[in-house]
């Protein structure tokens, strides 16, 4: 306890403006991907709150775990290890399955925080820093506008007209998936068929001109069990 109580202020006096001058980094580039580049799509505020709190934990464990023990004979190593151990097991925070897009946003959020904590002990404040940074976040915007940019999705439909399902009926098929749903159809693939029940599980892909990204889960989603029905929250 008296070793720890040595270096402290050392490690206090040393590093304290170059923590925050990189603190300020970290946070300012997590919150223009957050808020620009995520939020403005999902306008998931749980998702949001999640992200940047993550943001801010993950960059203060990572740093005083590390250089809290850097004089401690070597013990810097430990510090890492576990640092890296709470970092890895906050991927399994969650009460629920996370989607896709969502899980990519929270591992570049913690890959951030942890290169720019790992940068804040140094005996001056790195421009370099800057750079990962940057890539980051160019890559997500690159991501964001040429790949996820389309207006196209996808739904899974339940369908009882099985008469239109042979492929020489497909137009009319399409013809009629419109008229029902009231989408632009670009294309439609049957799946499972139930002739028991003269019903069939048709995919449709279509033009999407809402504003928001909708959730994967939700779009491909069949049914909805009792519990999910008795159990719906508002997460915006």
């Amino acid at each position: 306890m008296d070793e720890i109580n040595a270096i402290a202020p050392s490690v206090f006096s040393d590093n304290m403006v170059i923590m925050a001058e990189t603190f300020a980094v970290n946070i300012l580039f997590s919150w223009i991907i957050i808020h620009f580049l995520y939020y403005r799509k999902s306008h998931r505020r749980d998702f949001y709150f999640t992200f940047l709190l993550i943001s801010i934990a993950i960059f203060f464990l990572m740093f005083f775990m590390t250089y809290m023990l850097d004089n401690m004979k070597g013990k810097t190593s430990i510090g890492i290890g576990i640092g890296l151990f709470g970092i890895f097991s906050i991927m399994r925070y969650r009460t629920d399955t996370m989607p896709v897009r969502e899980m990519t946003y929270l591992f570049s959020i913690i890959c951030l925080a942890v290169v720019n904590a790992l940068a804040a002990g140094g005996l001056e404040f790195q421009p370099i820093v800057l750079l990962p940074n940057m890539a980051v976040l160019l890559a997500i915007m690159l991501c964001e506008l040429l790949l996820l940019n389309k207006k196209e999705a996808t739904k899974l439909i339940q369908y009882d007209r099985i008469a239109l399902i042979t492929p020489d009926k497909h137009d009319e098929l399409i013809a009629d998936l419109e008229e029902r749903t009231g989408l632009k159809i670009k294309h439609a693939e049957v799946g499972a068929i139930d002739f028991l029940r003269d019903m069939a599980i048709v995919r449709i892909t279509y033009v999407d001109n809402s504003k928001t990204l909708k959730d994967a889960r939700i779009q491909h989603t069949i049914k909805l069990r009792r519990d999910q029905w008795e159990n719906v929250q508002d997460t915006q």
